[in-house]
């Protein structure tokens, strides 16, 4: 298959060449094309720039407004004691995005993509509306967050902001004509005014700096209530839909398709990732560390003690107007304007490649927008009129929950083909990469059961139904875990069958390959469709099977 962009002198783009070129004086980054993103054939540290740009993307679902709310709600509640799960959740979020990365940089297909080629039908269109499920329960918080900030800065009713936001669709289809590389740019922006604006908040609440190590490196978890909002800050940092979509990000580059070009590509994504993941990792313990200092300050008046114990988006506001003066307020308002635009960004897209990978569905990019946006606006707008701005906020811990249930769903199926060799070849996960995710994995399952488990029979015991409603109750939610638990050994205990034909093989005789191999592949990275940010057409069996 032709690349495109490429020249037409026969030139083959995957070599097994492990050569260096002196290109001092070449650019970081090589734009012949101005759709593609080309990496240059050289050993040094520059091509780090070409890579720059996926892990911002998705850095932005790890400071979204479920986050804030999550945030907000653990400093309120539990000061800076539950600040080691952002710590842990981060060091986790890293190891598991480098594998989605790598997934798509090895075998040149993302990990929805994989799904379909492995599962049945029946399986892959269950993984799909859990999918879609998740990333409309991700877009719920975006949605809230957004009408919140549109009600700090210009009073507009919380229910009118909710409306508003279908209006980002038009933004959305203005960022698509420009392709990927501008995106990343806006991406990386509004991520760093996000960090500007809460780092100057943290600079007007002086939090105690001892306490906020001691929160990081001491882990504490006190009764029920700070199990679930522990489960709630996991579910909003390690997100499902962020799998599907990192993996489908990377295809965005042109890379050396030799055995170093592929090793260098995983590896300075992990670099990438990490310097993203970082500062949303300092944004998150900013949240938490403006809101305990705030909520536990020797002068808070009787009106924010009670906004105190039950803090959300809206409350914070407010807030931090009272105790920390005006510009606090507009600073967390712009922030979280931010954070809910570039989340809906993301999670447009991401929304995209699981509909593509799935179900090999072409959906214009607009339609595809207001079909996810309308599914999330709708519960979004029925509990900010009913129950106003508590409940949407209770709105949020809800949909963060989700997530966190349905993220094994999403990480075994990725655990299970990076650590295939016959998927990824030389470059398949270590044996102490695979103990360390799957434990990760593990824990988090095993957390999301007990809770759900205790929740469920503690919700049956001190409810005033009758004893055959509880009864019934019982029978069905037990029926509904033991399908959970199911679909779970399902996804872990099944071999994977199917192979991927590999460029960078194993074995180093095999490693030289004729211009025949090479234009036959289906590797001719990268895909249009992720670089321009769109659908692509449905494609032939030959060049994606």
């Amino acid at each position: 298959m032709a690349v495109p962009g490429s020249s037409g002198s026969g030139q083959p783009q995957f070599i097994s060449s492990t050569g260096n070129r002196s290109l001092s004086n070449a650019p970081l980054i090589d734009t012949t094309n101005t759709d593609q993103i080309i990496v240059p054939d050289r050993t040094s540290w520059k091509n780090l720039f070409a890579y720059m740009g996926p892990g911002f993307l998705v850095s932005i679902a790890y400071i979204d407004p479920g986050n804030f709310e999550t945030d907000l709600q653990s400093g309120a509640q539990y000061r800076y004691e539950l600040l080691w799960i952002i710590l842990v959740a981060s060091c986790a979020a890293l190891v598991i995005q480098s594998m989605a990365a790598n997934l798509g940089v090895v075998t040149g297909k993302h990990l929805a993509e994989h799904c379909r080629a492995e599962y049945s039908r029946v399986s892959n269109f269950i993984l799909w509306v859990i999918a879609e499920i998740a990333i409309v329960a991700c877009d719920i918080p975006e949605v809230i967050g957004t009408a919140f900030a549109l009600n700090m800065l210009f009073n507009i009713p919380v229910w009118i902001g909710v409306l508003l936001t279908g209006l980002s669709t038009l933004m959305l289809l203005a960022l698509q004509q420009y392709g990927v590389r501008k995106l990343e740019f806006l991406i990386a922006f509004l991520v760093f005014t996000i960090a500007a604006c809460f780092w100057a908040e943290l600079g007007y609440a002086k939090p105690d700096a001892k306490e906020v190590v001691k929160g990081l490196f001491v882990p504490q978890l006190k009764g029920n209530g700070a199990t679930g909002l522990a489960i709630s800050l996991l579910g909003a940092m390690v997100m499902p839909h962020n799998l599907f979509l990192h993996s489908a990000l990377v295809l965005s580059r042109k890379i050396p398709r030799s055995v170093r070009g592929i090793k260098e590509a995983c590896r300075f994504y992990m670099i990438e990732s990490a310097f993203a993941l970082m500062v949303a990792f300092l944004i998150n313990v900013s949240v938490i560390s403006v809101s305990g200092a705030v909520c536990y300050s020797s002068n808070l008046n009787e009106e924010d003690q009670m906004n105190c114990r039950d803090l959300d988006l809206n409350k914070a506001s407010f807030l931090l107007r009272n105790v920390l003066g005006k510009w606090s307020s507009k600073l967390f308002g712009v922030a979280l304007l931010a954070s809910g635009q570039s989340s809906t960004i993301t999670g447009t897209y991401a929304g995209q490649y699981v509909m593509q990978g799935f179900l090999d569905l072409r959906l214009t990019p607009w339609i595809r927008n207001m079909l996810t946006r309308c599914l999330a606006i709708v519960p979004s707008l029925i509990v900010a009129v009913i129950g106003g701005s508590a409940g949407a906020g209770k709105l949020i811990i809800i949909a963060s929950m989700i997530l966190s249930f349905e993220l094994p769903f999403a990480l075994v199926p990725l655990l299970k083909f990076t650590s295939s060799k016959t998927k990824m070849g030389a470059h398949v996960n270590s044996t102490m990469i695979s103990a360390i995710t799957w434990i990760i994995g593990s824990l988090i399952m095993i957390i999301n059961i007990y809770y759900l488990i205790t929740g469920f029979i503690k919700l049956l015991l001190h409810s005033d139904i009758e004893i055959v409603a509880k009864v019934f109750l019982g029978m069905l939610g037990f029926s509904g875990m033991a399908v959970y638990l199911a679909g779970i050994a399902y996804l872990v205990l099944r071999k994977n069958k199917e192979g991927t034909h590999l460029l960078a093989l194993t074995a180093p005789e095999n490693q030289q390959m004729t211009n025949e191999q090479v234009n036959g592949s289906i590797y001719s990275l990268p895909r249009e469709d992720i670089v321009n940010m769109q659908l692509p057409q449905r494609s032939s069996t030959q060049e994606f099977d």
